[in-house]
């Protein structure tokens, strides 16, 4: 398929699972015993929206027409769209933000590693457009994830949080949250549907994580926030911590997140945490010198 049809396949399901969310009765219709269909029918949709029922069909059938903001604000406020979903709406059917075709190679600059390597024991990491993991420090590496263990092809967020136990057993409340990340993953998938290496990654989770392809066909997405979650850190014990998530002003596709304690006790384990690596690194380095030594 092109990246075209692509989109308008991901604009149809959308739209049909959020019609199918929406309850007949929360919108003043009448609920009869003989209903079958679940949610709202799509010419119900279509007169809700003031717009015409086989426009609506076409929509939904992928079908290459022409949408205007007026319709589309129409149907996102019949569906119940919640901010985040009116956005993957508008992104879908208007190309809104329009998202350059000649994708770039993705990289951090070296003034941008200075900073994350001048945080100290706050971890952090950039992150692409496809949430690829570009750049870390090495807190990033003692508290999170050590990426520098994993090929490139693998320094990806949602592949490891979906493929590796460690970051399985990090996160309390795994499950949940990854139905988050799915959401929020699912929210930069639809403002570059269709593009090839979101459809290499998407088919690669769905072959590997029974999870991930029970989860991505709800369409669920959800913004980017601030948070404050638990870790149960394998060397310290349980952590808090807060995490920020910021967009690089030359590069609205980069984000860097910033972890930091939200308490004296998780501020202290956390340090513990860098201070034990850091000394394992130390330590490790001294024998590959040793062992080069003797080999000379």
């Amino acid at each position: 398929m092109t990246q075209d049809e692509v989109r308008r396949q991901e604009l149809g399901d959308f739209l049909r699972t959020r019609r199918a969310r929406v309850s007949p009765a929360n919108v003043g219709l009448l609920v009869t015993p003989r209903r079958r269909t679940p949610g709202l029918r799509r010419e119900e949709v279509a007169q809700l929206a003031g717009i015409s029922a086989t426009w609506y069909t076409w929509l939904e059938q992928k079908r290459p027409i022409r949408v205007s903001p007026r319709a589309l604000d129409n149907l996102a406020r019949v569906l119940q769209l919640k901010p985040a979903e009116r956005v993957q709406l508008f992104q879908l059917a208007m190309r809104q933000p329009v998202v350059d075709a000649n994708v770039k190679h993705e990289s951090v600059s070296a003034p941008i590693q200075q900073i994350l390597d001048q945080l100290g024991s706050m971890p952090a990491f950039v992150r692409g457009r496809r949430w690829d993991i570009l750049a870390w420090n090495r807190s990033a590496r003692a508290f999170f994830f050590d990426f520098q263990r994993v090929p490139p092809e693998e320094r990806n967020l949602v592949w490891l949080i979906f493929t590796h136990p460690e970051l399985r057993s990090l996160m309390v409340d795994w499950e949940p949250r990854a139905q988050d990340i799915v959401a929020r993953f699912r929210l930069d998938y639809g403002r570059h549907a269709g593009d090839l290496h979101f459809l290499q990654l998407v088919e690669r989770l769905n072959a590997v994580s029974p999870e991930f392809a029970d989860w991505w066909p709800r369409f669920d997405v959800l913004p980017q926030i601030e948070g404050r979650k638990q870790y149960r850190h394998p060397g310290v014990g349980l952590i808090v911590a807060e995490h920020t998530t910021f967009t690089l002003t030359d590069n609205s596709d980069l984000r860097i997140t910033v972890f930091s304690g939200a308490d004296e006790k998780s501020i202290a384990r956390l340090q513990r945490a860098v201070a034990a690596h850091e000394s394992g690194l130390r330590t490790r380095n001294q024998r590959r010198h040793r062992i080069a030594y003797r080999a000379s």
